[in-house]
């Protein structure tokens, strides 16, 4: 009788060892499923955005009177520099999702061969690169999806620049004279302006 506990036991303790080692590839895929929605999602806006920024420079060039323009020369160099970045983001975010793809491949790949390895008790080995190789390609994405979250950054910055000087250039003097740009990329009034303004 305490020969049989001890073996059933034993059994019990085998088969929830081998649950938790199918659930932890489950976990990495759910989370690896989250990082390729985000990363579609993103990948879809910087796609309308590159059309949008198509649609304006289609519309500055085929201007007729590009002298009533203000800072023509400008918004098209800006224009096509946005151009640049998007597009370079787009191509990363789609080496990203290829990345995740692949990992998420590798986890499912990881648990079944957790399966195998329980049912047949052969390559007992097989699941452990498996899962690294996953891993590896998690990382690689994770490396790619910092790198277009900087470019990001850089396209925002540079499309604010731009809009500020347009900004100092129509806006009325009385106005701009108020602001100034400081070494940080951010605006702020004018000591003395508005900052010293009592609040009540």
């Amino acid at each position: 009788m305490a020969e049989t506990e001890i073996v059933s036991t034993s059994n019990i303790n085998e088969i929830i060892g081998f649950l938790t080692a199918m659930i932890t590839p489950a976990l990495l895929i759910s989370a690896t499923g989250s990082l390729v929605l985000s990363t579609s999602t993103r990948l879809g806006r910087v796609v309308d955005r590159v059309r949008q920024l198509e649609d304006r420079l289609s519309t500055l060039i085929y201007s007729e009177d590009k002298t009533a323009i203000p800072l023509y020369d400008k918004r098209v160099e800006v224009v096509v520099e946005l151009l640049d970045k998007v597009t370079s983001r787009s191509r990363i975010l789609q080496r990203a999702m290829g990345a995740f793809y692949y990992g998420l491949m590798f986890f499912i790949l990881t648990s079944v061969s957790i399966a195998i390895v329980g049912l047949l008790n052969i390559y007992l080995w097989l699941p452990i690169p498996l899962g690294v190789v996953g891993i590896m390609f998690l990382f690689y994405g994770s490396i790619l999806m910092l790198r277009e979250t900087r470019m990001a950054a850089a396209t925002v910055n540079t499309e604010m620049d731009f809009t500020w000087e347009l900004a100092r250039r129509v806006a009325p003097k009385e106005i701009a004279s108020k602001y100034t740009k400081i070494d940080t990329g951010k605006f702020k009034t004018k000591s003395g302006v508005s900052d010293s303004a009592p609040i009540e």
